[in-house]
């Protein structure tokens, strides 16, 4: 009957450390399901402040950001340029002619690659800037053009019922000169066949 026992034991021992295994592994999945909750929401959080943060930028924003870019490119080519120049003038001295000027050569090779490569650059975004700015005052002069359509719609039936109560009035008051000169008419008559 010990054995019985023992075995008996042992399975219970064994429940007992898959009960608890499966209760740990319980916890590391919920505390990383947490950690991956919590990081999403960080990330949309971060997400969405950036989204709203460009939403914000102004169109003075963007012209000050474009000329800022424009200015570090100018700054950041001459740097290169100089940077070039002091590596190649250092790494002449004590070097014979002919390896100097072929080290000259392919310097200024690189360099006017680098230019190229600036002057693309440079004239790719004027392009972009001159585009969106057409676009932009596209944009401006056809809502103008609606607004004006609009108003002239709105004011044409405004300006024919103006001319046609004038019409009116003007009527009016030549009925009421009519009937004035014809009483005075009458007036006159009647003294004349008095007097």
């Amino acid at each position: 009957m010990p054995t019985t026992n023992t075995s008996a034991t042992t399975r219970k021992a064994n429940a007992t450390k898959r009960s608890t295994t499966a209760k740990k592994a319980a916890a590391t999945r919920a505390a990383n399901q947490g950690a991956a909750a919590r990081k999403t929401t960080a990330a949309s959080a971060k997400r969405t402040a950036a989204a709203e943060a460009e939403a914000a930028k102004t169109r003075v924003d963007v012209v000050t950001e474009y000329a800022e870019r424009a200015a570090h490119v100018q700054v950041g080519a001459a740097l290169v340029a100089r940077d070039a120049i002091t590596e190649t003038l250092s790494s002449v001295r004590g070097i014979s002619r002919d390896t100097v000027e072929k080290e000259l050569q392919v310097q200024r090779k690189r360099l006017e690659a680098e230019l190229k490569r600036f002057e693309r650059r440079g004239s790719t975004e004027v392009k972009r800037i001159e585009r969106d700015a057409k676009k932009a005052r596209t944009r401006v002069e056809k809502d103008v053009k609606s607004l004006r359509t609009d108003a002239t719609k709105q004011l044409k039936p405004i300006t024919s019922q103006a001319d046609l109560v004038t019409a009116r009035v003007e009527n009016l008051v030549q009925t009421g000169l009519t009937g004035a000169q014809k009483a005075a008419t009458t007036v006159q008559e009647r003294i004349a066949s008095v007097a």
